[in-house]
């Protein structure tokens, strides 16, 4: 069967998700302390607009910019979709959930521009929030899988003489040796907060015909998963005795025994989203009780 329209829409979901990532900041980092540097900010506060109101139309403009790049691709997600190999699920979850992270990055901009008094270094903080995030998260995943490892004990015994059809008929003593290996399943919940992980976790993954995901929602869905198995840290053989190799586990059995954690990232993604709203709420309310030195009024 062919596949190709699973991996085209999974394709265009993350461009937009990135192209978002990279944007959104850039417009909802200086909503609040912008209009605060250009003497905007208090002739909006003695108008009948809330407070929250004001920061909830911020970001809601925020959002709504970002879903442009969404609705952009739309013509070309709808021609990935009638290419087939992806579900109408999968399709509206991945855009449901790349809907919400925009949100997430467009609140926390929000959020920020109201704590912070400076535009510019609102703007910086909010695309160092999404990099912690996007690549922080990787980064901290790589680092602690290396810096804590365990010793891998392999016992081997090898034949010392062989029948007269190559058959090995007497094997020596044991030797054992050991090595170590990268305990990568102690840190994978790290990733849950990384939204390209989470995209990818949320989304029904499709496979081919051998059990194999078919687009780049399942393929890192899959490699997410693998760090969560533990390395087997006892390995024994005996080539006198008949080895039966184990049976190989498709892609389908390792993602459906494994435990999905999407959701735990999504109520992470949220807190920051509210926590970055209430708190320029905090520092907007009037009276604003204390601005920053220098901090313009009107």
């Amino acid at each position: 069967a062919d596949n190709s329209g699973g991996a085209i829409f999974s394709a265009i979901i993350y461009f937009v998700l990135l192209l978002g990532t990279l944007v959104v900041p850039a417009l909802s980092g200086n909503a609040i302390n912008g209009d605060r540097d250009a003497g905007t900010l208090a002739t909006t506060q003695v108008t009948l607009v809330t407070t929250w109101q004001l920061i909830l139309g911020k970001f809601l403009a925020a959002w709504v910019t970002a879903l442009a790049f969404l609705a952009a691709a739309i013509p070309f997600l709808i021609y990935a979709a009638l290419d087939g190999g992806i579900s109408g699920t999968a399709i509206l979850v991945s855009v449901l959930v790349l809907a919400l992270e925009l949100a997430v990055v467009a609140a926390i901009g929000v959020g920020l521009s109201g704590i912070l008094s400076r535009p510019l270094f609102s703007v910086a903080v909010t695309y160092l929030a999404v990099a912690a995030l996007s690549v922080g998260t990787l980064i901290a995943f790589t680092l602690g899988g290396l810096a804590v490892q365990s010793d891998v004990r392999s016992t081997t015994s090898y034949a010392t003489s062989y029948s007269s059809t190559g058959q090995p008929e007497q094997c020596g003593p044991p030797q054992t040796t050991s090595y170590p290996v990268p305990r990568f399943d102690y840190f994978w919940g790290v990733l849950v907060a990384n939204p390209y992980v989470l995209l990818a976790d949320a989304v029904p993954t499709a496979y081919d015909d051998y059990g194999y995901p078919t687009d780049l929602f399942g393929n890192i869905k899959l490699g997410v998963r693998q760090a969560q198995l533990a390395p087997e840290l006892e390995q024994r053989y005996n080539e006198c005795e008949q080895y039966i190799a184990p049976d190989m586990e498709t892609s389908r059995e390792i993602i459906d025994r494994t435990t999905p954690a999407w959701f735990v990232g999504v109520i992470i993604h949220l807190i920051l989203a509210v926590g970055a709203l209430v708190g320029a709420w905090a520092r907007t309310s009037t009276p604003a009780g204390q601005l920053s030195r220098g901090s313009r009024i009107a």
